[in-house]
């Protein structure tokens, strides 16, 4: 699985870059220190997934993220970030982001955020996925049926995620690992919790509930 890291901090870079050398599935064919860096070899090396920080010179790394995903829709982007407010998380995502966890992340916990994000999972930092379901439990554009979000476990919040994006049951149970029995499963509860019939209803309300924190 090819690699692009962008992120402007030499150091920090250096320390992924070591890290995924320890690594026999995973490799960097590229690093860049600006977004527009980013989009450049995005387009020239057509990396499997991209590493992106935020905070960059020139465009951001929500911007480049952006376009790199109307230029290159299969592309996989992993946001890998020092900030944790909640609008820049959700921001991300609705650009096109894959995943997004946060820099003081185990050595672990990224490797397989990365390998899920180029096998078309979505990933969340546990904290990142506790601050979702806390903006759904404290916002007070979220009322009504939106309001019941705040009742799902990190784990029904990440199979939502997938549900939204088109992923089967089977899909799902390969992304993170789990059997089939286990989502069907998980997917029932979400369903129950939504109240919602199906996974289509489950689905515009996990977006109506994202349309309202971009508002």
């Amino acid at each position: 699985m090819n690699i692009l890291l962008a992120d402007d901090h030499p150091l920090f870079r250096g320390g992924v870059r070591n890290l995924i050398l320890t690594t026999e599935d995973l490799m960097v064919v590229g690093e860049a220190s600006t977004g527009d860096e980013a989009i450049e070899l995005a387009e020239s090396l057509r990396p499997d997934v991209i590493l992106m920080d935020i905070r960059m010179p020139g465009k951001n790394g929500i911007e480049a993220t952006r376009i790199i995903r109307e230029k290159c829709p299969e592309m996989k982007i992993l946001i890998l970030t020092m900030m944790r407010n909640d609008k820049s998380v959700f921001t991300a995502m609705q650009m096109g982001a894959m995943g997004y966890v946060l820099k003081d992340a185990g050595e672990m916990e990224l490797l397989q955020s990365i390998r899920m994000v180029g096998n078309g999972g979505a990933v969340f930092s546990s904290d990142i996925a506790s601050r979702m379901m806390d903006y759904f439990t404290v916002n007070e554009k979220n009322v009504g049926r939106n309001s019941v979000l705040s009742s799902l476990s990190g784990r029904e919040l990440q199979i939502l995620e997938l549900i939204s994006q088109q992923k089967s049951n089977s899909q799902i149970a390969t992304l993170l690992e789990l059997s089939p029995k286990t989502i069907a499963n998980h997917i029932s509860n979400i369903l129950n919790k939504l109240q919602v019939v199906d996974r289509h209803e489950a689905k515009m309300l996990y977006q109506q509930g994202r349309e309202m924190f971009e508002d």
